[in-house]
C-alpha cells in the first residue's frame, strides 16, 4: 500500500463545556461522523487537552461556574488563552452556547471564533460548519 492511497488519520475535535450530558451527545455525534473527539469540562482542562493532543476543530461553551480558585472562566477567556498557546493559536473555534444575546455572538465573531451556535444544536448544520471549516484549513494558502 502506497502513501497515497492510506487512510487519512480522523481529525481531532476538542469539545469543551461544563455539561456532561452535552459532551457526551456531541462526542457521540462526532464520533458516529468519523472523528475523534477530545472532552474537557473547564478551562484548566482545555487547555491541558490542547497542548497535548492539537486538535484540528475546538467547540466551545461560552458559561462556566467558577473553578474551585473562585476563577471566573468563560468561553472568551479560554478563547485568549488558545490564542496565546503555540500549539492551538491557528485551531479554528466555534462556539456553542444557550445564550441568546447578540452581544455574545458578535464578540465570539471579533474575538476569532468562525461559528456561533446555540442550544439545542442542530447537530447537521454543526457538522457542516465542521467539514466546511476543516476544509478550508487544510487548502494550502
Amino acid at each position: 500500500m502506497n502513501a497515497e492511497s492510506a487512510p487519512e488519520s480522523p481529525k481531532k475535535i476538542l469539545v469543551v463545556d461544563d455539561n456532561e450530558i452535552i459532551l457526551k451527545t456531541i462526542s457521540l455525534k462526532l464520533q458516529g461522523a468519523g472523528f475523534k473527539v477530545i472532552t474537557a469540562l473547564d478551562g484548566s482542562e482545555a487547555v491541558a487537552a490542547a497542548r497535548k493532543e492539537t486538535p484540528d476543530l475546538i467547540l466551545l461553551d461560552i458559561t462556566f461556574p467558577p473553578d474551585v480558585s473562585g476563577m471566573q472562566w468563560d468561553g472568551f477567556r479560554i478563547m485568549d488563552w488558545f490564542h496565546r498557546l503555540d500549539q492551538a493559536k491557528k485551531i479554528p473555534i466555534i462556539i456553542i452556547t444557550s445564550l441568546e444575546d447578540a452581544k455574545n455572538e458578535e464578540r465570539a465573531a471579533t474575538s476569532g471564533a468562525v461559528g456561533f451556535f446555540h442550544k439545542p444544536i442542530n447537530h447537521d448544520n454543526l457538522l457542516k460548519v465542521i467539514r466546511t471549516t476543516l476544509a478550508d484549513t487544510n487548502k494550502p494558502a
